[in-house]
């Protein structure tokens, strides 16, 4: 993470509180006109929290492998480039 001043961190937590609270307000007026909606979640975003995938997970001889052909691809990229 990049180091930035304590400036503009303040400035931006300020914005984000700003906006936090857009929302929150938003959020009442929408529940205040559509109160069947309170609690309630549209299907797609249930069928979305729903599926979770599944991170596959490589092992070090596969990724050995891999290594060794990207090493060999940029071998061969940097002998082209000296031609």
């Amino acid at each position: 993470m990049s180091k930035h001043s304590s400036s503009i961190l303040e400035l931006a937590q300020t914005g984000a509180t700003h906006r936090y609270q857009e929302l929150k307000t938003e959020m009442a007026s929408l529940l205040a006109h559509f109160p069947h909606l309170a609690g309630e979640a549209p299907p797609s975003i249930l069928r979305t929290i729903g599926r979770v995938r599944k991170r596959r997970k490589m092992s070090a001889a596969a990724r050995a492998k891999i290594s060794a052909a990207q090493k060999k691809r940029w071998a061969k990229q940097k002998a082209s480039e000296k031609k």
